[in-house]
């Protein structure tokens, strides 16, 4: 089923699409991390407010992305804008989620301790709160980020997807061999993701890995 000729010719469009992939899913976690950021720091502390913004993050990621994606189209058109309008939505859930449960996470205690020091609120939360919370907060970014790349194939339908476009073309010219290279690409970004965060999530947390474990 796979052809290397069919392959090699079309090289330039296979890594043209993943970079595109990437840059898409980059850029909605990026976005999607700042925006949760902050609307968190902006809610913590207000439950009514927090259950209202979970409420409506959750709303946005129940809605199918092709339905989305229809809703978007008329007012922003087929464009970049339209696809990361709709991946940044779905991330937002997955990461307010889990900055949240990091911040809430950090022992009264050590925040008693940081106050008694003179510590500002915003020291404190650089300093202090968000270096404990790391390890949640990784967490949420790595499920963001595998999310997203799966989601980016949608956006196929509307002239992105990066690597959607790849299998798109191979429906389209029933060319099973691009079919095959979009799915393994895609579950190999995935998969890269996936592993590459969590080893940095590791690296920049080396006191949440239980005593005896190995790097």
């Amino acid at each position: 089923m796979i052809r290397w000729d069919a392959i090699i010719g079309n090289m330039p469009l296979i890594l043209g699409k993943i970079g595109e992939h990437l840059a898409l899913t980059v850029v909605a976690v990026g976005v999607g991390l700042l925006l949760s950021f902050a609307i968190v720091i902006a809610i913590r502390g207000h439950r009514r407010l927090v259950g209202l913004a979970l409420g409506a993050f959750g709303v946005i990621y129940t809605i199918p992305s092709l339905a989305l994606l229809a809703f978007l189209v008329p007012i922003t058109g087929l464009s970049f804008l339209s696809a990361e309008i709709a991946l940044i939505g779905y991330t937002l859930l997955i990461l307010a989620r889990n900055l949240l449960a990091g911040l809430e996470a950090v022992p009264a205690e050590v925040i008693e301790a940081a106050d008694a020091m003179g510590y500002s609120r915003a020291r404190r939360l650089r300093d202090v709160e968000i270096p404990l919370a790391l390890p949640l907060i990784v967490a949420g970014i790595r499920i963001a980020t595998v999310t997203t790349i799966g989601l980016v194939m949608v956006t196929a339908l509307i002239g992105l997807g990066g690597v959607g476009q790849v299998m798109l073309r191979g429906y389209n010219f029933r060319n099973d061999t691009l079919v095959i290279v979009g799915f393994v690409v895609t579950v190999g970004l995935a998969l890269a993701a996936d592993l590459g965060i969590g080893r940095l999530g590791r690296a920049l947390t080396p006191w949440s890995r239980p005593r005896g474990a190995g790097g």
